[in-house]
């Protein structure tokens, strides 16, 4: 058994959560034939019971809050982009009239 550290990506983990869940093959030999480290295999298992809609976070998923905050984030850099933008055409148009 060679237990490299890797990365596996979201579909990878997801197929191995499904081989336990859905095949019936006990978690020991899904590790055997996925070449991955028990723990690695239960760490997965526990993830998707937690939150089976998203349960692989930093596999191009964020969860719903983390998400949020990054959108609001990007709402207040564009308000702010603006709020500057327009504080220079007021600075500009208050010129003009004099």
């Amino acid at each position: 058994m060679s237990y490299m550290t890797q990365k596996y990506d979201k579909e990878f983990k997801l197929h191995a959560v499904q081989l336990v869940s859905e095949s019936g093959k006990p978690a020991s030999q899904v590790e055997r034939e996925l070449d991955v480290s028990p723990k690695t295999l239960y760490g997965w298992l526990l993830k998707f019971k937690e939150d089976p809609a998203t349960p692989f976070v930093g596999s191009g998923n964020l969860k719903p809050d983390a998400k949020a905050l990054r959108d609001l984030e990007r709402e207040i850099r564009e308000l702010r982009e603006e709020n500057v933008i327009l504080k220079k055409a007021a600075r500009i148009f208050m010129n003009d009239r004099k």
